[in-house]
């Protein structure tokens, strides 16, 4: 995928609403807000907004859909984030730029221009995965 400079959150969506995780990059990163502590910023993951038959699905349903999602996109991790050693022996279990799984209402949502956005503990990452496709969502 080609790097673009955007603005807004909802620009760095590609049609039909595919997430470019490349687009995501220097003013708009930056403006975002940066977690405290053991927190990790994660972007949920939106889906296609379209059926396998080609159906498009209204915004209602694509926002709904992303409020119940378990995968997301791994925006900025905290500065303690994975850094205690006894809970996490091997090391951080995911890094910027990882699409990952936590629990379905897990963390703090907030929105920001263009999207939700969510607050994680370290710990509530459940795992990481290659592609948010993979993982069935409904």
């Amino acid at each position: 995928m080609t790097k673009v400079d955007v603005k807004n959150l909802s620009d760095a969506y590609q049609a039909p609403k595919v997430l470019n995780p490349d687009a995501i990059e220097g003013s708009l990163l930056e403006r975002m807000p940066s977690p405290t502590g053991w927190r990790i910023l994660i972007l949920p993951y939106r889906g296609k907004g379209k059926t396998e038959s080609g159906v498009y699905l209204p915004d209602s349903v694509v926002e709904q859909s992303q409020v119940s999602t378990q995968v997301g996109y791994v925006l900025k991790v905290g500065p303690l984030a994975y850094q205690d050693e006894e809970k996490f022996p091997k090391g951080a279990w995911c890094e910027e730029r990882d699409w990952v799984m936590f629990a379905r209402y897990a963390g703090s949502r907030f929105n920001i221009d263009g999207g939700e956005v969510r607050i994680l503990n370290d710990d509530e990452i459940l795992a990481r995965i290659i592609d948010p496709e993979d993982i069935l969502h409904y």
